[in-house]
């Protein structure tokens, strides 16, 4: 049951697919072991405990560490967060053709200034990044304010992540991370669910 559930987070990657390119990625990063470190969900509504604050700090300041990184909507579950990241000012927009592009997630105009090639991070640098920030601080908590402790690390190595084409995925996504926690009981990282959603049920 176990791999089952680890299954559809592993992240088939597209051939040949530019990963620095504009556009929007839907993803989601789990703790290690599926540890539930970031607080709780009471009668559908989340509790963030400090941990789960600081994550949530550190995902609204990437836009301000990394320019050509924007956010979108996101949402932190005890064990895992599930957010749309939108990579700017390299390249055309992720295959958004046609009847458009989602407004104010990845612009192919962006108005900032462009960035060299080297400063533009691709999907996999801004998640590691994410990550890299994120247990530093929560190693931090451990020490200075009895933080639950984690085994190894913090977050898996891998995570899921799909591109986003146009405004109609786009809002399903989003409509789909900001319900998550209402639908925690059937959550497929819920240790304690016993009848867990499909695996694909952001489609």
């Amino acid at each position: 049951m176990k791999n089952d559930r680890n299954k559809h987070r592993r992240s088939i990657r597209l051939q040949n697919y530019d990963y620095k390119r504009s556009g929007a990625y839907f993803v989601t990063m789990v703790t290690q072991n599926r540890a539930c470190l970031f607080g709780d969900v009471v009668n559908g509504r989340l509790q963030l405990n400090d941990a789960g604050q600081m994550i949530q700090a550190i995902w609204d300041q990437l836009p301000q560490h990394y320019p050509s990184v924007e956010t979108d909507a996101f949402v932190i579950m005890p064990n895992h967060v599930h957010g749309i990241i939108a990579l700017v000012g390299v390249g055309a927009c992720a295959d958004i053709q046609s009847g458009g592009q989602p407004q104010g997630v990845a612009p192919t105009n962006d108005p900032r200034p462009k960035h060299d090639a080297v400063h533009v991070l691709s999907l996999a640098d801004t998640v590691h990044r994410f990550k890299t920030l994120t247990t530093k601080r929560y190693v931090d908590g451990v020490k200075q304010f009895d933080w639950s402790r984690f085994e190894s690390r913090l977050w898996q190595r891998n995570y899921f992540e799909h591109v986003i084409r146009n405004e109609e995925s786009l809002n399903r996504i989003r409509e789909y991370i900001l319900d998550n926690p209402a639908r925690w009981e059937f959550d497929r990282e819920n240790p304690r669910a016993t009848q867990s959603e499909s695996a694909d049920a952001w489609r």
